[in-house]
């Protein structure tokens, strides 16, 4: 038991920068689908694509606007989280993991929120709620989700790039890695949609460095600053935890049961901007004590 629970330790990322509903529900789900799976010639690549084809059925499911599908949509989004989350433990545990396979495993994640917003939209607007109104909010909705998940994978990223003292995993450096990884391309005159792909994943990824405090030093990377670095940000990487995606797909999950799909836009407008608010305050904060009382020579 202690060996396959030691498993399941190596299969997340750090438990720090877990979102609690996949600490404790999803990814031990997805852990023992990975290792029914993790024999087969089943990659983390197909796991993504089926997670985002489960997620597309079951915006379809939202977008009929037909309350007896709303239930099959919640199951069909569960399922689809779960699956999410199982493509990097496969990853993790095989050691197989790729930056295509990040790319694919991004790109699936918004085809599947681009979809969802999309059957709210048409399930709203054809219901009680003005269609302008309807699209207005699921609007301000959408644009708060990618908010919220880009900052929350940015302070993710350079929470487990610190702590494990890995410079090749700081936004400057994910940056040229695919802006030379996309002119590579260019050059090669590779498949246009791998193109798109990458340059997605690059806006994406500069879109988070302008949204963001601004970066810890190098120096803080090494093995003396560490212990300090993850002690003062352990409790305020856990506050953006909450605005991560699978957080999000519980909302909306409990929203589709609940047969009141206005609650979720009410929770991604109001409730979670505004814990967005306090998050970054409380991260600017530990950053800036950090860098003077730590670090005083980066300032």
């Amino acid at each position: 038991m202690k060996a396959l629970f030691d498993e399941f330790r190596r299969s997340l990322k750090r438990p720090e920068v877990e979102e609690y509903v996949d600490l404790y529900f999803n990814r031990p789900l997805a852990f023992l689908f990975v290792k029914a799976i993790y024999r087969t010639n089943i990659t983390p690549n197909q796991l993504s694509v089926v997670s985002m084809l489960l997620g597309v059925s079951a915006a379809v499911c939202v977008g009929t606007g037909r309350p007896g599908l709303l239930p099959a949509a919640a199951v069909l989004l569960a399922v689809s989280i779960i699956i999410d989350c199982s493509d990097g433990q496969l990853a993790r545990l095989k050691k197989n993991g790729t930056p295509l396979g990040r790319l694919i495993d991004g790109s699936a994640d918004y085809v599947v929120g681009i979809a969802m917003y999309t059957g709210l939209g048409l399930a709203l607007s054809a219901g009680a709620i003005h269609p302008a109104l309807a699209w207005l909010a699921v609007a301000a909705a959408a644009a708060s989700n990618i908010i919220h998940s880009t900052t929350f994978d940015h302070y993710q990223t350079r929470f487990l790039a610190v702590i494990n003292g890995d410079t090749s995993r700081t936004v400057d450096a994910e940056i040229d890695r695919y802006a030379a990884l996309l002119e590579g391309e260019k050059s090669a005159g590779n498949n246009p949609l791998r193109r798109w792909a990458i340059g997605t994943y690059l806006r994406y990824t500069r879109f988070q460095k302008r949204i963001s405090t601004r970066g810890i030093p190098t120096s803080a990377y090494s093995p003396e600053y560490r212990d300090e670095f993850a002690r003062r940000n352990r409790k305020v990487i856990r506050m953006w935890t909450l605005l991560g995606p699978s957080t999000q797909g519980t909302l909306l999950i409990a929203a589709a049961l609940l047969g009141r799909l206005d609650l979720f836009l009410w929770a991604m407008i109001v409730l979670r901007n505004l814990w967005g608010l306090i998050s970054y305050a409380a991260q600017v904060h530990v950053t800036r004590r950090f860098e003077r009382d730590v670090v005083p020579s980066a300032v």
